[in-house]
C-alpha cells in the first residue's frame, strides 16, 4: 500500500477542497480512485493539528476517515508511553490508526501491533515504515482470537471500540469491543499489567468495581476538554488506595497535575463559603470529571460557593491552582428584570453556568449579551439557593 506520484500530486492539488464536490466530479478525475484521495484529504485535516508528526509525513496512509476521528491525539499518546519503561514488551491488541502503538513502540523495547481489518495492517505496516519503526510486529487478526495463543507480554494495551450497530456510539463496558470485564481475567494471566484507554464519558466510579486490580486512573484532558481515562490494572495489586491523577495540558502544553484517592475526598470536609469572595477559581475538566470536588478545596484552601455549585472562591490569589482563575468583580442577583437591562452595562462577555436553571445559550438569548471580551460572566447558585451572576475578568 503506498501512494503513487499521482495520487500524491492530486491530495496536495485539492486539499483544500471541498470533499463532497470531489466525490460529485469523481468522474472528471479518469485513473484515480477519488473515494479514497477524498478520503486521505479529510483525514489529512483531522491530523493537521492533532498529530503534527504524523502530518509532517506526507506518504502517510489513512485507511479511514474516522480512524483519524477517533485516534489519540500526540499530546495524549506521548502521556501514555511515559507511563511505560524502556523494558516492557508491549502489545496493543486494538491498533486501529497505529497512533498509541507508534507512540508507545518508541519507548517499549518492542510492540505487537494486533487489528483485525487487512487494510489497517497494511496501511500500519506502511505507516511504520515511513515513521522509521524497527520494533513493531503487525498482526492481522481479532484480538479475542489472537490471545488464545498470543505470547506472554509485560503490558497489553487496549481500547475498546465504542459504536455499535448503526455506528452509534457506546460507552457501557459491556457494550464495547471487546468487552474489557471479559476478557481481563486473560489478560491478566499473560502480562502482569493492563493499561486500558476508556471513553471520557465512562463512570469512574462504577467502572473502578468491574475492574478488580486498578492500581490508577489517569484522567486526562486537553485545553480543559477532557479526551481519554486510562485505567492501570495490575496482576497483584499494590497496597493502598486506587490512585487518581486528574492531568491538563494547557494551550502552552503545560501539565497541570491533581493526585488524589477515593478514601481522601470521602473523609474530606465540605467547606462551603458564606459569602462570594475577591477571587473565583474554576477546577480543569479533569478535576471535574473524576469528582475531587472536597478534597481540592481542602488542599486549595478555598471554599466551595454551594454544594452543587463546584466553583470556589477565597480571598487570596492562587497561581498554582490546577483551573482557572477570575477577580469578581460583581455580584448580581439574577431576576427578569436584570437580564433586560444587563447589555447596557455589559454589551460583550463570555457565559459560563454552573447548577444554574439557564444554560448558557439561554442565559445568552435572554440578556442579548455578543460572545467575547474581557468579562466572563458565570450564572451560578450560591448560599441556600440564590441565583446570581458574577461578573469576573479571567486572571493569567
Amino acid at each position: 500500500m503506498v501512494l503513487s506520484e499521482k495520487e500524491l500530486a492530486f491530495i496536495k492539488a485539492h486539499g483544500q477542497d471541498d470533499v463532497t464536490r470531489l466525490l460529485l466530479d469523481a468522474g472528471k478525475y479518469a485513473g484515480l480512485d477519488i473515494p479514497f484521495l477524498a478520503e486521505q484529504i479529510a483525514a489529512r485535516r483531522q491530523v493537521k493539528e492533532k498529530l503534527p508528526v504524523w502530518a509532517a509525513q506526507e506518504t502517510i496512509i489513512y485507511p479511514a476517515k474516522i480512524a483519524a476521528e477517533q485516534c489519540s491525539s500526540e499530546q495524549t499518546a506521548l502521556y501514555k508511553a511515559g507511563l511505560i519503561t524502556s523494558d516492557d514488551r508491549v502489545c496493543d491488541l486494538t491498533g486501529g490508526l497505529g497512533v498509541d502503538s507508534y507512540y508507545l513502540s518508541r519507548k517499549a523495547k518492542s510492540l505487537i501491533y494486533v487489528e483485525r481489518f487487512p487494510h489497517y495492517c497494511d496501511a500500519a505496516r506502511h505507516n511504520f515504515q515511513v515513521l522509521g519503526c524497527k520494533n513493531i510486529e503487525v498482526v492481522n487478526e481479532d484480538s479475542r482470537l489472537y490471545l488464545e495463543h498470543a505470547p506472554d507480554v509485560d503490558l497489553y494495551y487496549i481500547d475498546p471500540a465504542r459504536r455499535g450497530e448503526g455506528n452509534r456510539r457506546v460507552y457501557a463496558l459491556e457494550d464495547c469491543e471487546p468487552n474489557l470485564v471479559e476478557v481481563l481475567p486473560l489478560l491478566l494471566q499473560k502480562a502482569p499489567r493492563v493499561l486500558a484507554k476508556l471513553s471520557p464519558m465512562a463512570d469512574i466510579s462504577k467502572t473502578l468495581s468491574l475492574l478488580p486490580g486498578t492500581v490508577a486512573v489517569h484522567v486526562v484532558s486537553v485545553r480543559n476538554e477532557c479526551k481519554e481515562l486510562l485505567f492501570d490494572i495490575r496482576r497483584e495489586k499494590m497496597t493502598g488506595n486506587t490512585l487518581i491523577r486528574c492531568i491538563n495540558f494547557d494551550t502552552r502544553g503545560n501539565q497541570q497535575i491533581f493526585d488524589w484517592q477515593v478514601e481522601e475526598e470521602q473523609q474530606a470536609p465540605l467547606q462551603l463559603a458564606d459569602s462570594v469572595k475577591r477571587y473565583l477559581y474554576e477546577p480543569n475538566a479533569s478535576i471535574m470529571k473524576s469528582g475531587a470536588f472536597k478534597c481540592v478545596a481542602q488542599r486549595y484552601d478555598v471554599e466551595k460557593l454551594q454544594v452543587n455549585s463546584h466553583l470556589y472562591v477565597a480571598d487570596t490569589c492562587l497561581s498554582d491552582f490546577p483551573g482557572r482563575c477570575f477577580q469578581v468583580e460583581k455580584v448580581l442577583h439574577f431576576s427578569g428584570k436584570l437580564c433586560k437591562t444587563l447589555a447596557k452595562d455589559y454589551p460583550q462577555a463570555n457565559i459560563a453556568v454552573r447548577n444554574f436553571p439557564l444554560t448558557a445559550d439561554e442565559l445568552r438569548k435572554r440578556t442579548h449579551l455578543k460572545d467575547g471580551g474581557d468579562i466572563y460572566l458565570f450564572g451560578t447558585t450560591v448560599g441556600k439557593g440564590d441565583k446570581v451572576l458574577l461578573v469576573t475578568r479571567k486572571l493569567e
